[in-house]
């Protein structure tokens, strides 16, 4: 079964941990008005930041094709899986930088200050930050039945899908 390139995997690996290390900096509350979480913002940017050449590199063709399909509708599955971990992949830091927006907390990535998405509010910065905090914990959930798919391919059906995307 064909591999992913070595830059596929280093993207894919280093987005695991980002979005992992973005998870367990993450702060809500009132409290991110007075104390906001930087390196939460930063890393979560990150993965954003990542997703530009990820994204350009699978159209270019950087996913291989599955040699032994398991039928129609778990390869689309497949696809609609990947697509949705993709959209959450780039609307979770974007609606993590409006939530900051409209909490009027600066935003800078890794230091460097970026323009404010939306006009501060006094209130509650609204329905895109609470979706913003629900689709973290939903990333977590998407990306651990990925993980469990690989290893189901892994060791049940015995199919080498894991080492297409392991580094070795």
């Amino acid at each position: 079964m064909p591999r992913y390139s070595k830059f596929m995997i280093a993207l894919h690996w280093a987005t695991a941990v980002l979005v992992l290390a973005a998870w367990f900096t993450s702060e809500g509350g009132r409290h991110v008005r007075e104390n906001p979480p930087l390196l939460h913002f930063s890393l979560g940017l990150a993965v954003l930041v990542l997703m530009i050449p990820r994204l350009l590199a699978r159209m270019a063709g950087g996913a291989p094709r599955i040699e032994d399909t398991q039928g129609p509708w778990l390869n689309l599955a497949a696809k609609i899986g990947h697509a949705v971990l993709y959209v959450f992949l780039i609307g979770l830091p974007l609606t993590g930088w409006y939530a900051a927006s409209r909490l009027g907390v600066p935003i800078s990535f890794f230091g460097i200050s970026l323009p404010a998405l939306a006009a501060p509010v006094q209130g509650p910065p609204g329905l895109l930050a609470e979706l913003h905090e629900t689709g973290g914990t939903l990333i977590l959930w998407l990306a651990g039945l990925h993980t469990l798919i690989a290893l189901w391919h892994q060791f049940v059906l015995r199919d080498g899908t894991l080492r297409r995307m392991t580094p070795v």
